[in-house]
């Protein structure tokens, strides 16, 4: 996990946003945290950090989808082009991440219950709990969700991360997240922006 990343995430447990989990590294490598904890001063709840990876819990089994765009695709309908910030994506969405980091120089991505064939890179943190973001609100410059988690409350969840005017591609059609307007939907992907 990016260090910097603790800013941003949330504790699980439904506590004010402004509270913050704090970071006990046990093992670095750079600015990333191979093993270690966050905790939560609130309700004392501990999650662990091993290779990389955050565990708020497990997933909750949801199929793996597959990702119907190359990596260009979602860069320019996301419409991210400087450096700077988080994507998230959830799912299957997170296979993109070597590819967006190719063409999107200087933003951090975020993996959210990523398949297993995704690995925690430079570019890459990653993150799992089975029923919800544990990240901050409003801290995204994009998000993008794999059809597999195309459903409620992922939809909800990813629209609250977006920061507002802010686009969401989901890699599925005919899908909706409240506040976020619909910009386009057709060649199995839905474009939103936050309003």
């Amino acid at each position: 996990m990016f260090i910097e990343l603790t800013e941003y995430l949330a504790c699980p447990e439904g506590h004010e946003e402004q509270n913050f989990l704090v970071l006990a590294q046990e093992k670095m490598d750079g600015r990333r945290v191979v093993r270690g904890s966050v905790g939560c001063p609130l309700c004392k709840r501990e999650y662990g950090i091993e290779r990389y990876v955050v565990r708020f819990g497990e997933p909750s089994g949801a199929r793996e989808g597959e990702v119907p765009a190359s990596a260009e695709t979602v860069q320019a309908l996301l419409g991210i082009a400087g450096p700077g910030g988080y994507v998230v994506l959830v799912g299957a969405a997170a296979r993109l991440a070597e590819g967006l980091a190719a063409v999107i120089d200087g933003v951090h991505f975020v993996g959210v219950n990523a398949p297993g064939d995704v690995a925690p890179s430079e570019s890459l943190s990653l993150v799992v709990h089975p029923s919800t973001i544990p990240l901050k609100s409003s801290m995204a410059r994009g998000v993008v969700v794999g059809a597999e988690y195309a459903a409620a409350p992922w939809l909800a969840e990813a629209a609250r991360l977006l920061l507002r005017g802010l686009r969401m591609v989901v890699l599925r059609e005919g899908v909706s997240a409240r506040g976020v307007a619909e910009l386009a939907s057709e060649s199995g992907l839905w474009v939103g922006q936050k309003e």
